[in-house]
């Protein structure tokens, strides 16, 4: 895929709930955390819809079902109906459908999310290797999922059945922490077994059409918390995107991605969707943002001024983009980070 490398977070005159049509928004770590609502999402989301944009959340979790996960969000105080959530199981549900004859039967590692999707696909769940499946699919089932599961996953696809993931998130973040995801429980199966699955998830295409043929999107912008699913697969969709800090990604892993990782548009959280976003311009052998300027000396990143974090850390991504290049910056910016708190 040939396109420019991207080596600053771009600014934006317009309320980005103005300049796009529909937002995409990743549910763990964006809009809640262990069930409970992340710090402004809810008011953020709400004044959004309310100004005319579509919301559609796009979940790699592939446990509950969209019917679950609009009446979570509907009790939170944010809207929502079945149609307006799109999770990995659907994508791998129709990944698998296109595979397989119709009413076929598939071994299922996972929740309820998984069999719902499957059988909207005319497909049939069954829960044992010896069910006679033709393909086995894994998403992530909660921590009640026992050993035994992935041991079942394991005999059926050493029997040579086709293996199907929902996504491969390694990590999962909760109310307590950070546990592990669906990557985590596809590992086990690939040591077990040495094969390899088809993964619909984010950052994979299947996720992303999947989410285009529901929503309809023309101009849509994906909001996310994760580098490595929903970055790079906005990244893969060639679509925008803005990185909110309510999740798994800090200053550092921001400064440190390549390409395929960075953001359009970088925010604390889902109050970053009602607004502008500040312009980093060049300044000197620098970037410059807000009251800060950062340039890369030698071996670290540098940063001077005052001003908001967030500006300092926009100006700090350039500085560490530009120098990267087409790669990974590997410049320390711990000391930049510390000065903005971050």
């Amino acid at each position: 895929m040939s396109r420019s490398v991207r080596t600053r977070p771009e600014g934006s005159g317009q309320a980005l709930s103005e300049a796009y049509d529909t937002a995409l928004l990743d549910l763990d770590g964006v809009v809640y955390a262990g069930g409970n609502a992340i710090v402004h999402a809810v008011e953020s989301l709400v004044t959004a819809r309310e100004g005319g944009m579509r919301l559609a959340y796009v979940t790699n979790n592939a446990l509950r079902t969209p019917d679950v996960v609009a009446a979570h969000l509907t009790e939170l105080g944010i809207p929502a109906e079945a149609g307006d959530v799109i999770t990995s199981a659907q994508a791998v549900a129709r990944l698998v459908a296109e595979q397989v004859p119709q009413g076929a039967r598939v071994l299922v590692i996972g929740g309820e999310g998984l069999r719902v999707a499957l059988r909207e696909r005319g497909l049939v769940p069954v829960e044992s290797a010896d069910d006679d499946p033709v393909a086995v699919v894994q998403g992530y089932g909660g921590p009640e999922l026992t050993w035994g599961r992935f041991a079942e996953a394991s005999y059926a696809v050493a029997r040579g059945l086709p293996w199907f993931a929902s996504n491969t998130d390694l990590t999962i973040p909760g109310g307590r922490g950070i546990a592990p995801g669906n990557g985590a429980a596809v590992e086990v199966v690939r040591i077990a077994t040495g094969a390899e699955p088809q993964v619909a998830g984010k950052p994979l295409p299947p996720m992303h059409r999947e989410t285009i043929l529901r929503t309809g999107a023309e101009r849509p912008l994906v909001v996310g918390d994760r580098l490595d699913t929903d970055i790079e697969g906005a990244f893969n969709g060639e679509v925008d995107s803005l990185l909110v800090l309510t999740g798994v990604t800090d200053g550092a892993r921001l400064l440190a991605a390549p390409p395929r990782h960075r953001p359009t548009y970088v925010d604390a959280d889902l109050r970053g969707m009602l607004t502008g976003q500040p312009e980093v311009i060049g300044a000197g052998d620098g970037f410059r943002c807000g009251g800060w300027t950062a340039t890369a000396g030698a071996g670290e990143l540098e940063l001077e001024g005052d001003g908001g974090a967030l500006d300092g850390l926009r100006a700090l991504c350039a500085a560490a983009w530009t120098a990267a290049g087409d790669g990974a910056c590997e410049l320390d910016g711990g000391k930049a980070l510390a000065r903005l708190g971050l």
